[in-house]
């Protein structure tokens, strides 16, 4: 998702590698999407960036590819590795954040990845989780970073926070959803960033607020947010944010919170996404993949582009995820020529 890692710890993946030949074929262009996604990862368990020939591990978006992989229900043995490779104390500290630093929406991220695979979020890199997040609960309600680089804390990482918090016995606190609701512009949308003189609502925004609320208990301001976002679809089915053109990042996203609520919207927003594929026509190392707009795939915005489309083809929402897939990372299925 464009913006769905916190600024400190969004980098991109990698590019493309052969698919091993034993893999499964799959007509289900979300399976398909997912089989590339998983052969991606390098070492098979983990996405990196690359920034003047040095190399950083990517937790965010290797937490994403879990997300989609979950959602459609393939490439469990990959999200298997991943989580494992997450559970790396090196890799949980450097992500959540260690001694005077933590940031709230890596805790919750980080927490809701957890859960979903059935890791014990109060136990996960030798980090607890879930006290971690809830050390960061303000007064007002807002999950706040601890950090002497700022506070980048936002709609993204407050809902995640609920997201997460949702499936323990406790639930999430009542203020976090009071303040999350809070938000919402006079449009119906709700805004990225918290506090700024003019509320403006963002489509990556309002899709996982609207999540987060559902969730949480608030119809209400679920389906304003909802229909606010049909009214930023565009003819072509996809999404964008501001005036930009749409992408395949912020239609999965809106697909997503779309899908059950909205179904007409959402079915025109999985046809874009697939408009997107590449299909049985492109080089065999690219099938399945999701480029990130129209312009064509590129292998910098490519994974995390397709991570977040899976979303929006698997139409499971993220209160739903939950591992335990096939194992295998399927191919898509072409006619021998």
């Amino acid at each position: 998702m464009r913006r769905f890692v916190l600024a400190v710890v969004m980098l991109c993946g990698l590019g493309v590698v052969a698919a091993p030949a034993a893999a499964a074929a799959t007509t289900n262009k979300a399976g398909a999407a997912a089989g590339w996604l998983a052969r991606q990862l390098t070492d098979g368990e983990r996405f990196e960036a690359d920034f003047g020939g040095q190399k950083f591990p990517d937790q965010g978006l290797t937490i994403d590819a879990v997300f989609a992989f979950a959602a459609a229900g393939v490439s469990d043995t990959n999200a298997g590795k991943a989580i494992a490779w997450l559970a790396k104390p090196e890799i949980t500290t450097g992500y959540v954040g260690g001694g005077a630093e933590a940031y709230a929406g890596a805790h919750a991220k980080l927490m809701l990845a957890a859960q979903i695979r059935g890791a014990n979020p109060s136990s996960f890199g030798g980090v607890d989780l879930k006290a971690g997040l809830l050390s960061l609960l303000t007064p007002s309600g807002r999950f706040s970073d601890r950090s002497a680089f700022g506070d980048y804390s936002n709609a993204l990482s407050q809902s995640l926070a609920l997201l997460a918090l949702d499936r323990t016995p406790e639930g999430a606190p009542a203020s976090a959803v009071t303040f999350l609701s809070g938000t919402q512009c006079a449009d119906g949308g709700f805004p990225l960033n918290f506090g700024e003189a003019t509320c403006t609502s963002d489509v990556d925004a309002t899709a996982t607020v609207v999540q987060a609320l559902r969730a949480t208990g608030d119809a209400v301001n679920a389906g304003e947010g909802t229909a606010w976002l049909v009214t930023k679809q565009h003819a072509d089915g996809g999404f964008g944010f501001g005036t930009n053109a749409p992408n395949a990042n912020s239609t999965g996203l809106a697909a997503e919170a779309l899908a059950g609520h909205r179904p007409a919207a959402a079915a025109k927003a999985r046809d874009f996404l697939r408009s997107l594929q590449i299909g049985c026509t492109g080089a065999v190392a690219d099938r399945g993949a999701i480029a990130y707009d129209a312009t064509g795939l590129n292998p910098s915005t490519a994974p995390r582009a397709t991570a977040q489309a899976i979303l929006g083809l698997a139409r499971v929402p993220l209160s739903d995820l939950h591992g335990g897939g096939r194992p295998q990372a399927p191919v898509l299925a072409c006619p021998r020529v």
